[in-house]
């Protein structure tokens, strides 16, 4: 059984208010032209197809391009996604049932009475079953009358939470078995601060949705979303495969790709296999004096870091640099001068009342410094 580990394409993301159109349709024709030459038997997106709960029209052109170009690649094949925390879970769940036969599941909402379950789809291969388990992004409140709550009635935690999601499910062991999720699962004993976390992820304070990887154990493999990151989770075929294009400058020079994970017999160690996508434009950060920064236009995403130390022009330089990188995206400064305040201050202290004022006001005329200077003298009662 091989099948494609896709997650987080946010579509409509924008990148500092860069439009992302054009990058994403070139990266996801990238993804069809790879699914054409492996032939997978399935395509699993985990999460975050959207950037936006409410995505713009031209977002969802975007993806149905895509999920159309992808199922006439492989007319065969089962294509499996679930929502993460940036999708609207309702409108991912629409027409849920009847996409299903038509052999693209995608799956928007958690269980949440007692009678629902995780949806499964089970595939077969020469080796036997090979069980989905799609599982969208979960927070506590969504599943309560499943979970349950702690003594005080509160809701659990997010660990507890999705612990009790998995355990009242029927795995079979006998089985092959493969978690799809979007949540911040940390290695088991690990610490969330140890994870490396980019900016285009949302974050909790106290990273209260942490999920510990022990809950993984009973799955052969697990195709995580979340973390932008590409990352093993404790063990080789527990997996974050990153997102597909780079979402922020955080992200620049990382090496993105779809995750490709063959399964064989019951038992046997995963086959993964990165297949390296190529975006339209890199994400770069550019760094030294202004003369050495122009000296590497280039087309790509720009991030400029100058670390001149003298005064420049600000005008001249700006305009130089947004010549040289058509698709900049912003200018930082490494050393700004800044005023000695501490010694302006102590020069203040020696100024009488008068000299303070007019420097001040500095554009009055010597009327309004006659007329300051007998409202400060009957202030202070000086005659």
């Amino acid at each position: 059984m091989k099948f494609f580990h896709l997650s987080d394409l946010h579509i409509g993301l924008k990148l500092m208010n860069r439009d992302l159109r054009k990058d994403q349709e070139y990266i996801l024709s990238q993804i069809v032209d790879m699914a054409a030459k492996e032939m997978p038997d399935a395509v699993v997106i985990a999460g975050d197809i959207y950037d936006k709960a409410v995505p713009s029209a031209e977002a969802v052109e975007v993806f149905d391009s895509f999920i159309t170009d992808l199922t006439s690649a492989l007319p065969e094949a089962a294509i499996m996604m679930i929502s993460g925390n940036h999708d609207s879970g309702p409108r991912v769940d629409c027409f849920r049932n009847i996409l299903s036969r038509q052999n693209l599941h995608m799956i928007g909402m958690p269980p949440k009475t007692k009678e629902e379950f995780i949806e499964k789809v089970v595939l077969e291969d020469e080796y036997g079953k090979v069980n989905f388990y799609l599982l969208p992004s979960v927070r506590p409140s969504m599943v309560r009358e499943i979970a349950g709550t702690d003594e005080n009635g509160s809701n659990l935690s997010y660990d507890k939470t999705i612990h009790k999601l998995i355990e009242r499910e029927q795995i079979h062991n006998n089985q092959r078995n493969v978690l799809v999720s979007h949540q911040f699962y940390i290695p088991w004993g690990g610490l969330a601060e140890e994870v490396e976390r980019m900016d285009s992820e949302i974050r909790t304070v106290g990273n209260i949705d942490q999920v510990s990887a022990d809950v993984l154990e009973p799955f052969d493999y697990a195709a995580l979303g979340h973390i932008h990151k590409p990352m093993r989770v404790g063990k080789e075929q527990f997996r974050y495969c990153g997102t597909p294009l780079a979402c922020s400058v955080s992200e620049a020079g990382q090496e993105k790709g779809i995750l490709m994970a063959e399964l064989k017999e019951k038992g046997e160690k995963v086959c993964i296999t990165v297949l390296p996508l190529k975006p339209l434009r890199q994400v770069r950060v550019i760094k030294g004096g202004l003369e050495e920064v122009l000296y590497q236009a280039c087309d790509d995403y720009v991030t400029v870091i100058l670390t001149d130390k003298e005064d420049l022009d600000v005008l001249d330089m700006q305009d130089r640099l947004r010549l040289a990188f058509p698709f900049l995206l912003e200018i930082r400064r490494e050393y700004v001068r800044k005023a000695d305040y501490a010694k302006e201050m102590k020069a203040e202290e020696d100024l009488d009342p008068f000299e303070l004022c007019c420097r001040f006001l500095k554009d009055s005329d010597d009327e309004e410094k006659e007329i300051l200077r007998d409202v400060i003298h009957a202030v202070l009662g000086v005659k």
